[in-house]
C-alpha cells in the first residue's frame, strides 16, 4: 500500500471515479473555526494533500493573499484551477507534485488528515518535512484521525501515538480530541497546534 500514497495514477483514478470517501464537500468545521481567528491576511499558508480545497477556496473568501496547495493528482489540481480561477495565480498558488519534494517557507501549515494517508513508519519523515517547510516560529494546525481503520489509507492512530512524532520537531501547543467535528466524526478526530521554535 505505501507504493500507492506516491502513485499520481492511484490518486488520479480516486478523483476521476469520485472515490473519496473522505471528502465532506466544505471546509472542516474544526480548521474553518481556527481560520477565523487568524487576523494576519498576509501569512504565507500550506495545505499538503489539499484534496478538493475547501480550506483553501475559503481561505481566499477570507482574504487571505498567499496560500500555496499541493497535491500530487494533476487531475484534482486541474479542477482546483479551473474552480479557484479567480484566485489561482494571484493569492493562490496550485502545484501539483510531491510534498516531500516541495520547498518553501511558510508561516503556517494547515494539516487536513493528509497526515494519516502515512504508514506509521513514514510519519516521522513527515513531521521532518513540516519542520524544514515552516519558518521560525511558524505553526501547523490541523486535523489527525483519532481512530483506526479497517483499510488504507487512510491509516488510523490515537494522540498518544502522535504526540512524540511531533514533539521530536516541533513545540506541541495542543494535541486533543476536536470538541467541534462534524456529526459523522465526532469522537474520530483530534486537533493539534505545533510550533517551529
Amino acid at each position: 500500500m505505501p507504493d500507492q500514497i506516491f502513485d499520481a495514477d492511484f490518486w488520479d483514478d480516486q478523483y476521476k471515479q469520485q472515490k473519496q470517501g473522505w471528502d465532506i464537500g466544505y471546509p472542516s468545521t474544526p480548521l474553518k473555526e481556527y481560520i477565523d481567528q487568524l487576523t494576519d491576511k498576509n501569512i504565507r499558508i500550506l495545505i499538503p494533500g489539499c484534496g478538493n480545497g475547501y480550506e483553501a477556496e475559503y481561505l481566499m473568501q477570507q482574504g487571505f493573499q498567499h496560500l500555496t496547495v499541493i497535491d500530487i493528482s494533476s487531475v484534482l489540481t486541474a479542477q482546483l484551477a479551473e474552480r479557484l480561477k479567480t484566485y489561482a495565480g494571484n493569492s493562490l498558488n496550485i502545484i501539483t507534485g510531491d510534498f516531500f519534494e516541495h520547498a518553501g517557507q511558510y508561516d503556517l501549515i494547515l494539516e487536513q488528515t493528509f497526515f494519516c494517508v502515512f504508514p506509521p513508519a513514514m510519519r516521522p519523515k513527515y513531521a521532518e518535512k513540516v519542520k524544514e517547510l515552516l519558518a521560525p516560529g511558524g505553526t501547523i494546525a490541523g486535523v489527525l484521525f483519532n481512530r483506526d481503520f479497517d483499510s488504507a489509507p487512510p491509516y488510523g492512530g490515537h494522540i498518544e501515538s502522535y504526540m512524540p512524532i511531533f514533539q521530536q520537531q516541533l513545540r506541541l501547543k495542543k494535541m486533543e480530541p476536536c470538541r467541534n467535528s462534524i456529526k459523522p466524526r465526532q469522537g474520530a478526530e483530534a486537533f493539534f497546534i505545533a510550533i517551529n521554535d
